[in-house]
């Protein structure tokens, strides 16, 4: 196995930059997120030396759905990053990660009447998704006494080379307006009292492995661009989204750099704005690119047992990592206390959930296990914590985040009162 750039194997222990797995693990208990923050770091850096080169006028938006944890976006806030929010949640944190107002795009396809009121008040660009939804964000922004600024979301009807369940830009998609409606949709917002439409966004996908797309998708948007600004809309931005993938096959996947991003995009983006003479912001989401690789999950063998095949069964399941059950989505393994072993015993890994699925890696060969390994799962910075769940009333892991030579909690494990705390007796269950 290749291992990331970040990481190493040390007296038979991965390690990440100066501090060994094997001995988090120990400290803080298994299972445990641990987080790289210089590792993201690098990662946004390599879009902005890749981008800014082309077009200065680039913004990078953070799609805060792959993880939302308050630190991580604090580092990326620090950078100068601003945020595609999906919820009234994510858009809190932005704030609270000191990201401006006018750096965040509230996205969604279903957005509530608290969802828009909220982006009203804050002053947050929203993505329109549909005429329903422009003429009810018109309504909020009049009772409120304030403009809205807005894009519309095109659905550039784009087939691409992902999962099906994470290809947001087909014509089947719930995602967007499709694209041949969009300048009417522009119309009507040039009709509305409290709409000020100054941007166009799309999103393709996510765990895209070619650049040819997002090329694709960037011809569809800046050709529009052309036709709404000939009808009058000033576009202060064209948002093209993200969905970059990552090689979670190493090393036989090719993931495109940010460096072949921009090869592949930027002169499309450049020639398009020059036909139509304009010069709006380029903006991108990148989310899994940035933070995918900058994690890990630790997780104990609590059993080995030999059946059909050899089944390692570990104290995570998809109640951590839902990804390899609801996308058979594939993450590297390695024994992180015997990393430099070769293996030579074909085990299935499997977590603690009460569902035959929960298996979070099939057919891998292992160091011959035993009950007391430490695993690592590697890729999981991206909708991984952000994905979990309590299911089985399991409480949730910690997370740990990483930085030079400093390590400290970023999320504090959940405990059995966390998993009550919420809930209430009804008043017929009351005791005295």
């Amino acid at each position: 196995m290749t291992l990331p750039d970040h990481m190493e194997v040390r007296k038979g222990h991965l390690c990440i930059r100066e501090h060994d797995m094997v001995a988090l693990a120990a400290r803080h208990g298994t299972p445990l997120y641990v987080t790289d923050e210089d590792r993201i770091v690098w990662n946004y850096r390599q879009y902005e030396q890749a981008l800014r080169p082309y077009y200065p006028d680039t913004r990078i938006l953070y799609a805060a759905k792959a993880n939302g944890n308050l630190a991580v976006l604090r580092a990326l806030a620090c950078l100068g990053a601003g945020a595609d929010v999906f919820s009234a949640g994510e858009l809190h944190l932005a704030l609270a990660a000191g990201m401006k107002p006018d750096s965040l795009l509230f996205n969604g396809s279903s957005k509530s009447p608290g969802d828009l009121a909220l982006a009203v008040e804050k002053g947050v660009i929203v993505s329109v998704d549909s005429l329903d939804e422009l003429h009810q964000l018109d309504a909020a922004a009049g009772q409120a006494g304030k403009r809205a600024a807005i894009a519309f979301r095109v659905n550039p009807a784009l087939d691409v080379p992902t999962h099906p369940k994470i290809a947001t830009g087909l014509a089947t998609s719930k995602f967007g307006i499709a694209h041949e409606m969009i300048p009417a949709a522009y119309d009507e917002a040039l009709g509305c009292e409290y709409i000020d439409p100054i941007g166009i966004h799309c999103h393709i996908g996510s765990q895209i492995l070619s650049v040819e797309p997002f090329a694709r998708a960037c011809e569809v948007m800046v050709r529009i661009a052309g036709v709404i600004t000939d009808m009058g809309v000033r576009l202060k931005f064209i948002d093209l989204g993200g969905g970059l993938g990552i090689p979670y096959h190493r090393p036989d996947d090719h993931a495109p750099t940010p460096t072949e991003y921009a090869e592949a995009v930027m002169p499309v983006f450049r020639k398009g704005i020059t036909a139509a003479g304009i010069s709006p912001s380029l903006w991108i989401e990148p989310g899994r690119s940035l933070v995918a690789d900058s994690t890990i999950l630790l997780t104990r063998v609590n059993s080995v047992k030999t059946a059909h095949r050899t089944f390692v069964n570990i104290d995570a399941g998809f109640n951590l990592l839902v990804r390899p059950v609801m996308y058979d989505s594939y993450h590297e393994v390695l024994t992180a206390n015997r990393a430099d072993q070769r293996g030579t015993t074909l085990c299935t890994v499997a977590g603690p959930i009460c569902e035959t699925g929960d298996i979070l890696a099939s057919d891998r060969f292992l160091p011959d296990p035993v009950a007391g390994d430490i695993l690592a799962l590697l890729d999981c910075g991206a909708y991984g914590f952000a994905m979990s769940s309590q299911y089985n009333s399991r409480p949730r892991c910690p997370e740990i985040l990483l930085k030079g030579n400093m390590a400290a909690l970023m999320r504090r494990g959940e405990t059995i009162s966390d998993l009550t705390c919420t809930m209430q007796s009804p008043p017929w269950q009351k005791q005295d």
